[in-house]
């Protein structure tokens, strides 16, 4: 079993613009606390939608079987509900409602006391000009870093 689980989702920061970021905790059931234990989860296709009761839910999240489960298994792609303070689902809802933005899984990771936790951004999307300049960005910075190394040896 791995001690450090940190399941990031690479496409966030490329598709979108992350505006703010909070913390919260994930409903889990049975065997799905062990499968993101030994790091067979995935969070690149999900998104976070709330109901028509205000609850915050993750969509789209892979939490892959549990091998030793048997028929006490869970679905893979089932929703999760996300655990937020009231005041902070508020202001979200209101975000996403009047603004258009959009609730994006950024990390999904254990908590020192082993409990699942996920960090998500509300965040806004990006243009394909925007897209361009980062990987530009990206480009340069990496050729930077490869001229110091040849520089310093």
């Amino acid at each position: 079993m791995q001690k450090n689980i940190n399941i990031k989702n690479k496409r966030a920061k490329f598709d979108y613009e992350i505006l703010d970021k909070y913390t919260a905790g994930i409903v889990l059931g049975g065997t799905e606390i062990k499968s993101i234990r030994l790091g067979k989860a995935s969070i690149s296709q999900s998104f976070c939608e709330f109901n028509e009761a205000g609850e915050l839910f993750v969509i789209n999240m892979q939490i892959d079987e549990y091998t030793y489960g048997g028929h006490y298994n869970h679905q893979p792609k089932a929703q999760r509900k996300l655990l937020l303070n009231k005041r902070e689902l508020k202001k979200l809802q209101k975000e996403v409602t009047a603004s258009g933005l959009t609730i994006v899984p950024l990390n999904l990771f254990l908590n020192e006391r082993g409990l699942a936790k996920i960090n998500v951004g509300l965040a806004k999307g990006k243009k394909n000009y925007d897209k361009r300049e980062s990987i530009k960005d990206r480009d340069n910075k990496r050729d930077l870093s490869r001229i110091k190394k040849n520089f310093n040896t």
